[in-house]
């Protein structure tokens, strides 16, 4: 289980990524991967390409970036979601709050 977060200064992006398990044991590095970030001047990306698996405090997580970051004045894009996670997102309607890709 690991939360890393990589600033991209040029493009004006944050990208947080996720490895191994997104549950609520990852509550507090997920909140300071982006909370000292002014959620304003900032496109927040969640990579999800090495996570095995999430649960609903996970997309409570999610959803919670997602007001931090401007809700729907500022779309939260998730990335490289494995067939299994795309599958809990979908049956959540993740995909009208949030970029799937």
């Amino acid at each position: 289980m690991s939360v890393s977060r990589r600033i991209d200064e040029n493009n004006h992006q944050v990208t947080i990524a996720i490895e191994g398990r997104f549950d609520f044991s990852e509550h507090k590095a997920f909140r300071d991967a982006y909370r000292d970030i002014p959620s304003t001047s900032k496109r927040f990306v969640v990579d999800l390409s090495k996570a095995s698996y999430l649960d609903s405090s996970a997309l409570g997580m999610l959803l919670l970036l997602r007001e931090y970051a401007g809700g729907e004045s500022s779309p939260v894009r998730i990335s490289g979601c494995s067939d299994d996670v795309r599958r809990v997102l979908k049956i959540a309607n993740f995909e009208r709050l949030f970029i799937l890709d």
